[in-house]
């Protein structure tokens, strides 16, 4: 059922960096998703913490799409409460066109409680916020409709874009949610494709169950879902070896749930010492090995939530540039086509003459072979 890949770009950095340098890396290696296949690339938005230093998804999905050809581009998320709806539609829509519809919409309430206290933003009012941006939002982009609304936030008087999207209906809208009821809840109320993260944290309920969840809602207001169109986020490093891959990974891992989880945003992390990437590899959580071992992985997920369509691998500076470079190229090149079936002739053909190769004639040196 998985046919897209993608990467998901936060993008987590260690904070101490020279922002113009990892920001040009985050650029570069998009642009090596694009030539090595991948179907998507998701950018987030960020305003503290220091870790993920995009601020605006739209300036840098600006700057990728005139350095690839064919990648599709998301918003991974436009944080809805923190921005005027007229203006985020119309972001969306000049991307629309500048892409020439190679741009897609995600959106979410925001995940750092900090940034939303810059902005006077109440942690109780953020999902009830996105919910009437989504509302105005979606209107703007698919209706001709003027739109007049109030709310303690804002208002909008006889509203509309003028340059709507090249393909209304066509403009993928993605609903990002770290793996709650209430977000799929909401991406079946409005027919959204679900962003999920992955994360599998402890006492979260199962994915297949999170979908059934989804489906009962769009069945309750006329929409239907599509499971084609919901997409899985998990972080993972691939490596030649299992052991490779850990070796690399684990002080970035162990840095990434020491000082970014507990120390910046202060989420508990109860790790066994010596085996902190074993654990979260086997609590489901990341996906670090072989190509083998990342197979298994992301059937189990596909299998332990009835079918997804799309995988993104979130972009963390657990390894070295060079050694995630070519844990996304073995993604490409070994992962995927396992799923996506793009080179299932040639191995179909090898079996074919293995298995026949009694009754052909014999290669000699003639036919090239020394």
């Amino acid at each position: 059922m998985v046919t897209k890949f993608g990467g998901f770009f936060p993008p987590f950095h260690r904070p101490g960096q020279d922002p113009a340098i990892t920001l040009r890396r985050d650029l570069e290696l998009v642009e090596q998703l694009d030539r090595w296949g991948f179907d998507e690339a998701w950018v987030g938005e960020h305003h503290s913490g220091g870790w993920a230093n995009i601020s605006s998804p739209e300036l840098f999905i600006a700057a990728a799409v005139e350095r690839t050809s064919r990648i599709r581009l998301g918003t991974g998320v436009v944080s809805l409460p923190y921005h005027h709806p007229l203006m985020v539609a119309n972001r969306i829509a000049q991307l629309d066109h500048q892409s020439r519809s190679r741009v897609m919409f995600g959106v979410g309430a925001g995940v750092l409680a900090s940034d939303g206290h810059m902005l006077g933003i109440d942690p109780a009012d953020r999902h009830r916020m996105m919910v009437e941006s989504l509302d105005a939002v979606l209107h703007l982009l698919r209706s001709d409709e003027p739109l007049t609304r109030d709310t303690d936030w804002f208002r909008l008087r006889d509203a509309h874009l003028h340059l709507r999207p090249r393909d209304p209906a066509g403009l993928v809208v993605a609903l990002a949610g770290s793996g709650s009821e209430r977000s799929m809840r909401l991406a079946g109320r409005y027919g959204l494709a679900p962003l999920t993260f992955a994360t599998n944290p402890p006492g979260s309920p199962p994915l297949s169950a999170l979908w059934a969840v989804a489906e009962e809602e769009a069945e309750r207001h006329g929409q239907r879902m599509d499971r084609a169109q919901w997409r899985l986020a998990i972080s993972a490093h691939v490596a030649e070896t299992r052991e490779q891959a850990v070796a690399e990974a684990r002080e970035g891992v162990i840095r990434w749930q020491h000082e970014y989880f507990r120390d910046t945003i202060g989420v508990p992390v109860t790790l066994p010492e010596g085996r902190e990437v074993e654990s979260l590899v086997e609590r489901g959580s990341i996906i670090v090995g072989s190509v083998d071992d990342a197979i298994e992985a992301v059937e189990k997920l596909s299998a332990s939530s009835g079918g997804f369509g799309g995988l993104l691998v979130t972009s963390q500076e657990w390894a070295t540039p060079e050694q995630a470079r070519r844990s996304y190229e073995l993604i490409a090149t070994e992962v995927a086509p396992h799923f996506t079936g793009v080179a299932a002739a040639g191995v179909a053909s090898r079996q074919w003459v293995a298995r026949n190769r009694s009754g052909a004639p014999t290669a000699t040196k003639s036919d090239g072979i020394r």
